[in-house]
This record gives C-alpha cells, sequence and structure tokens, in this order.
C-alpha cells in the first residue's frame, strides 16, 4: 500500500477507517469490544505449560524517560517510613508499630503502559466524535483508562519482526509493513484474529538494555509500524496493538506535515488500544524455542479515574 502520508491521507483513513458508533453512541472502550466472554475463555485454554512472562520494566530512576516528549521524567520513589526510622523508635509513640511505607510520583505514560482513548485528539473531537473539551485540567471526562479496567484480557499473539530478519534489532527508522506482518504471522505459524492482543518485537528496547544506554529510545527514531497499519488493526479486527518502542509507529515519520500520523487515526477514529515500552525479550525467546506465539494475555490497567493511560505489568500466559 503506497501512501503519501500527511493530513489528506489522515483525513481519507479516519472517514473510511472509524468505529464513531460502531458500539453506540456513548461507547469509551472502542476496539476493546471485540473481545468477548467466549475470547477470553478460548484464551484460557491457551495455557499448557504455566509459563508466565512478566512485559513491564522497572519503574525507577534507570527508565527511558530523557524530557524529549512532554517533559516526561522516569518514576520517582520516596520513602515514607524506613528501617532507621523504626529503629529509631520515631514510630513507637505516634504509630505503635514499626513499618516501612513509600510513595512513587511518575506520569503515566513513563514506562511499560496504555494509552487511553482520551490521550489524542484530531482538531477537536475525540473517539466517537466526544469533544477535546471532555479533557481538562481536573482529568479526562471522556474516554479515561478507567473504562478499560476488566477488558485487558484475551488472546495475545508475539509477532517477531526483528527475529524472522534475522537481527536482534531493527534500525531506527526501519519501516514494517502490513506485508511484512503477514509474512511474520506466516512464518511463525499464527493467524491473526478478531480481539487479538498483537505484540510486536523490533527488537529497540533489548538493544538499549544491552548498550546500556536508552538515549532517544522515548521520543526519538525508532523502528516501528508504517501509517499503512492503520488499514490492517482496522481489517483485523485486533483489539489492541502493542511494542517494545516508544511509539509502536516508525520515527522519523514518514512526512514531515504532522508528527505521528498513525496516532492520529488509529486512537481518535478508531478507537485502537495500544500498548507501549513492553519488555518481550523472555517471551520471544521462549516462543522462539516452542514455535509457540500465542498465549493468554492479561494486562489490567489501574484504574486512575480521568486517566489519560496506565503504567502496567502485562503478562503473557503459555
Amino acid at each position: 500500500m503506497d501512501i503519501k502520508v500527511g493530513k489528506a491521507a489522515i483525513a481519507e483513513a479516519s472517514e473510511k477507517l472509524s468505529n464513531w458508533g460502531r458500539w453506540g453512541k456513548e461507547d469509551q472502550i472502542g476496539t476493546l469490544n471485540f473481545v468477548t466472554p467466549d475470547h477470553v475463555a478460548r484464551a484460557a485454554k491457551l495455557v499448557k505449560k504455566g509459563k508466565v512472562f512478566g512485559m513491564g520494566i522497572p519503574l525507577d530512576s534507570n527508565g527511558p524517560q530523557s524530557g524529549l516528549f512532554g517533559g516526561r521524567w522516569n518514576p520517582i520513589h520516596t520513602m515514607l517510613a524506613t528501617g532507621t526510622d523504626a529503629i529509631a523508635g520515631r514510630q513507637d509513640e505516634i504509630n505503635r508499630m514499626r513499618y516501612a511505607d513509600d510513595a512513587i510520583n511518575m506520569p503515566v505514560q513513563a514506562a511499560t503502559h496504555w494509552d487511553s482513548l482520551g490521550h489524542v485528539f484530531y482538531i477537536d473531537k475525540m473517539y466517537n466524535g466526544h469533544d477535546a473539551k471532555n479533557v481538562d485540567s481536573r482529568g479526562v471526562h471522556r474516554l479515561g483508562i478507567e473504562h478499560t479496567r476488566d477488558r485487558m484480557v484475551g488472546r495475545g499473539v508475539l509477532l517477531d519482526v526483528a527475529r524472522f530478519k534475522g537481527v536482534d534489532s531493527l534500525d531506527d527508522g526501519y519501516a514494517i509493513s502490513n506485508d511484512e506482518l503477514d509474512a511474520v504471522a506466516k512464518k511463525q505459524g499464527v493467524t491473526i484474529q478478531e480481539g487479538d492482543f498483537v505484540i510486536i518485537r523490533t527488537g529497540h528496547m533489548e538493544r538499549c538494555i544491552k548498550n546500556k544506554a536508552w538515549g532517544g529510545y522515548a521520543g526519538g527514531d525508532a523502528p516501528g509500524v508504517k501509517f499503512e497499519n492503520c488499514y490492517w488493526s482496522h481489517d483485523k479486527k485486533i483489539a489492541a496493538i502493542c511494542s517494545d518502542t516508544w511509539g509502536v509507529e516508525v520515527r522519523p515519520n514518514e512526512g514531515p506535515e504532522v508528527a505521528q500520523p498513525w496516532h492520529w487515526v488509529v486512537i481518535p477514529a478508531m478507537g485502537l488500544t495500544m500498548g507501549e515500552i513492553f519488555y518481550v525479550k523472555e517471551l520471544a525467546e521462549d516462543c522462539a524455542a516452542d514455535k509457540v506465539y500465542e498465549f493468554m494475555f492479561a494486562g489490567p490497567p489501574l484504574v486512575i479515574t480521568g486517566g489519560t493511560g496506565s503504567p502496567i505489568n502485562p503478562l503473557a500466559i503459555k
């Protein structure tokens, strides 16, 4: 699919691929509607060995945020009560017990996370025609992440593009086509089905971890899907798409007219849930070893009322 990516292409795709009204005018979960109780029950049957793979990265000061996008920072972990406080007797008189306590301060999308459908606007609208004015200083009043709290479970499929290409990591700027995703699935012996949680491995995160330097990982150049992927995701009727990169789509973006053009379509027009900054190294190694690239997926968000997203530790269970 040869597309000149710009505002015209975004407008055309937004019209052709719109899911506004598909699940009713009050819908707030978009493509997660594709996941039915039957899908969840069938996903549970994929568990054969009891192997569990956590795909969240640590919430600490060593994370990927460097301020390249929106001034996001890495999680700040603060101790509120410690063992030294206890030993010093500082807790005995007031609390009459000895304990440890702490707090964490972080942007909701600083580490492994979901984007909510209130995260990106197209002109002055959010998904399903909701007005962008529904997001203010008090939060996302429509399409907040809390509406997905019991919907992030189903069949997961790993598409290991890096392994398919025979490389440890795709180069920054490498654009993954729809045909290539189909070729990867065919090579792995797996078929993308309605309601799937599709996870794409580029190797980008693993490269950064190996080099012990995040560089421009969060906001800079990266491998990722081409703009045309919005058509692929719509045709496959997937529930969500996830990646081991910061933004799923390729960077630099395919045209200079807008930033993150794929985001402009998949979130506000399609209502497609996306997960970013997934750690998939161990899962990918296991899938390559046993040739099984499907599994039960579970990645519930924190119930952040009015959140533009949520940090998660998603699980693949085989």
